[in-house]
């Protein structure tokens, strides 16, 4: 169990929050991930300051992304989850998870939202919108990416369609956001996934007349709460229990930790500044000699003199 407090002795979240915990059912031949997020959350959420419906949105994208990310075996892959549109309120939305390291930020229309009910379809914020994952493996330096239209009524369903269109893996997905004002703000996720028999060299599930094993594996993941996955005091492997208790068999791996980082590097951003013909580096300042970079992920800024150039 963790606490967190507000700087002023307040407790805001107590429990278990910012994990990842994988699990497998081998008979069913079956594996899956739950999350849950807590101060992760509340800090990428208060670097904008989000209106609500945009707050949860970035929340179930970010919780999906820990859902995919703690899947990696590659320690230092990355998993970047990326949402772009047409003619809806948010304009891009990226997510990426690297060695339990989370950030997340989404561009949209103040405006346009302003105009529009508080829980808008998922119609309204992406309109033509198109889901991207991609999976980098450090590794061996290769890198995979499906990409699937945003349709349906939610982020969950978006990435259902993605792994039975691009995985071939039938999957169960589930996000929850809670918000609980001044305590802070909690989301929670859980996935499913059948695998080949033996996860390896065995038939996908789509080509088999038999889908027994899957049947139950969802019907039972299906009885997940949204209370139980924004729950922090409830631990992630006593959800494992409650929904697959009866199994012969779970097993559950060692817990992942997740926290939140923005990777933006001073030196890196001069060294990419430093690269341009010194009258380009001279368009890019402002007023007072220097250039300023901002980062959409932790809204940061960063300056650099002109002098600092100096051919």
């Amino acid at each position: 169990m963790a606490s967190f407090s507000n700087g002023n002795g307040e407790a805001l979240v107590v429990g278990h929050v910012d994990q990842a915990l994988g699990f497998t059912i081998p008979a069913r031949h079956a594996r899956g991930r739950i999350v849950r997020l807590g101060p992760l959350l509340d800090g990428v959420l208060a670097s904008h300051g989000y209106p609500p419906a945009i707050g949860r949105l970035l929340a179930e994208a970010l919780t999906l992304t820990a859902l995919l990310g703690s899947t990696l075996k590659d320690a230092g892959g990355q998993l970047t989850i990326q949402a772009q549109t047409e003619g809806g309120v948010v304009d891009l939305l990226v997510c990426d998870y690297r060695g339990g390291e989370m950030r997340g930020y989404v561009r949209h229309d103040a405006e346009r939202l302003a105009e529009m009910p508080a829980d808008p379809s998922l119609f309204a914020l992406f309109g033509r919108g198109y889901l991207a994952i991609t999976f980098d493996q450090a590794a061996s330096g290769e890198r995979y990416q499906g990409i699937v239209p945003l349709e349906g009524g939610s982020l969950a369903g978006a990435a259902e369609a993605y792994f039975t269109q691009s995985e071939q893996l039938p999957s169960l997905v589930r996000l929850a956001t809670v918000d609980n004002g001044l305590a802070g703000h909690v989301a929670g996720g859980l996935l499913i996934q059948h695998l080949p028999e033996g996860e390896e060299g065995g038939q996908r599930l789509h080509v088999r007349e038999v889908h027994e094993e899957w049947d139950h594996v969802a019907a039972l993941g299906g009885t997940i709460r949204d209370a139980e996955l924004t729950d922090p005091s409830l631990a992630l492997d006593q959800i494992a229990w409650r929904l697959f208790h009866e199994e012969d068999e779970v097993r559950t791996l060692p817990l992942v930790r997740l926290v939140r980082n923005c990777r933006c590097n001073a030196d890196h951003i001069r060294s990419v500044i430093a690269r341009f013909p010194a009258e380009e580096r001279a368009e890019m300042a402002e007023s007072d000699g220097a250039i300023h970079v901002d980062c959409e992920f932790c809204s940061r800024r960063y300056s650099f003199p002109l002098v600092d150039f100096a051919d």
